[in-house]
């Protein structure tokens, strides 16, 4: 086996952190349990990141490592990408990766049960979901190993790629995009309409409503689903659509408000409000529109290392 080159991509350590000046007014006005399970998360993430590195010394891999929030261009010349954080990290390091890098993602701080539990009554404890991430600090030397020998392969993902009047967006979306009005209490315009090779298949639907979502089969369980969505399989390369509550749609309409692109179909949008906003996996990246755009998205692939 050749040496391989490794980069770790880290969630950053000041996420759960208070800034110092403000760690003396928010000892008066949150409860001290709140600071100790943020403290604790923190300590937990940092010990992840110690343990990574730890693993890839021993066994002698080439790698470098780079908080997501410094990444500014894409990353080129590795191998393999690690993650070290949660979905979120994960999804920010997609941002900057061609089908040619496989990803993979460590939860660094996964959901205790018992601690959900004992805390309940007092706030939420949730930790990372990851669901997104095949890895733990306990299983990650394994599952390195078995990809470094070729015995674990990357299963390829659907993406999502966004068009704003004909040009390309530079990034695709691993989760989802919703199109929306900034402000989340004002209505949104907009019209779209499937089309299957440059023809359309499917009648104009004409709509006011808080927005659109289209998600990956990735991203189906997530916003998706909590809005009332289905889940699809991981691998599925059909895109999912759905708008966000709809004010008084058309009755020939209703079966359109909600449904599918296939791989070989793309769903143009015409925007008629003032402004607009592409949400991108989450809050960002964000990439804003203005009345009169048209707005295209298809599926993609990319690679990324099974859970």
């Amino acid at each position: 086996m050749g040496r391989r080159r490794l980069l770790l991509l880290l969630k950053p350590l000041d996420s759960y952190s208070f800034h110092q000046s403000n760690i003396a007014a928010a000892s008066r006005s949150i409860n001290p349990k709140v600071l100790q399970f943020l403290d604790s998360r923190h300590r937990v993430h940092k010990d992840a990141i110690e343990f990574c590195r730890s693993i890839l010394q021993k066994n002698f891999i080439d790698w470098d490592a780079t908080f997501c929030n410094n990444l500014s261009r894409p990353i080129q010349n590795v191998d393999l990408v690690v993650t070290v954080g949660g979905d979120g990290t994960l999804l920010q390091a997609s941002h900057f990766l061609d089908d040619s890098i496989p990803l993979l993602g460590l939860n660094s701080d996964p959901t205790q049960p018992q601690e959900v539990q004992e805390l309940s009554n007092e706030f939420d404890a949730t930790r990372s979901t990851g669901y997104l991430c095949a890895a733990t600090v306990k299983n990650f030397e394994q599952i390195l190993n078995n990809i470094l020998e070729g015995q674990t392969t990357p299963s390829e993902l659907a993406r999502m790629s966004i068009h704003v009047n004909s040009m390309p967006l530079s990034t695709y979306a691993l989760n989802d995009v919703l199109i929306a009005d900034p402000c989340p209490a004002s209505a949104s315009r907009f019209s779209f309409r499937i089309r299957k090779d440059g023809q359309s298949s499917s009648p104009k639907v004409n709509c006011r409503s808080s927005g659109l979502r289209i998600s990956t089969a990735t991203g189906s369980t997530a916003a998706m689903l909590s809005a009332g969505g289905f889940p699809m399989p991981i691998l599925s390369k059909d895109l999912q659509y759905m708008v966000r509550e709809p004010i008084s749609p058309e009755p020939a309409c209703l079966n359109l408000m909600h449904g599918l692109i296939k791989p070989n179909e793309s769903m143009d949008v015409e925007w008629y409000t003032k402004e607009g906003l592409i949400y991108i996996d989450g809050s960002s990246p964000v990439h804003p529109v203005q009345y009169g755009d048209t707005i295209k998205v298809a599926c993609n692939v990319h690679e990324m290392e099974p859970s």
